[in-house]
């Protein structure tokens, strides 16, 4: 098989893929977002929530770890073509920030509105 088929091509992205997800489990915001998904999933589990609340507790954890990991792929391009402070620089690096706080947030008022009834018993 050459290394230009489809399947090799194919199995090499899934290999980058997995570098890139070990790269961004060394990013300290990253893991901050990942234990309070793991958190929703275990509140989820133990108040046995309905499948539309398990519809848009994976739907906000998916948008803020895929929006962490774009934040994080932008700052470090940043870093590497303008690694001198320059306005312009943290600018965009502030905007790709400003995502990601949008989505947490989405995320923690989801969570408050399917989480506060159960644990309050309303």
């Amino acid at each position: 098989m050459s290394s230009n088929t489809p399947k090799h091509t194919l199995f090499k992205s899934f290999l980058f893929a997995f570098k890139g997800v070990a790269l961004i489990l060394k990013e300290r915001n990253f893991i901050i977002h990942l234990i309070a998904a793991i958190t929703a999933v275990a509140l989820g589990f133990i108040f046995t929530i309905s499948i539309n609340e398990w519809l848009a507790i994976i739907i906000c954890i998916s948008m803020v770890l895929c929006l962490e990991i774009i934040n994080t792929s932008i700052e470090k391009t940043i870093d590497l073509l303008h690694p001198q402070m320059h306005p312009k620089a943290g600018a965009i690096k502030d905007l790709a920030a400003a995502a990601v706080l949008i989505a947490a947030i989405t995320a923690v008022i989801v969570g408050l509105i399917i989480f506060v009834p159960k644990i309050f018993g309303g």
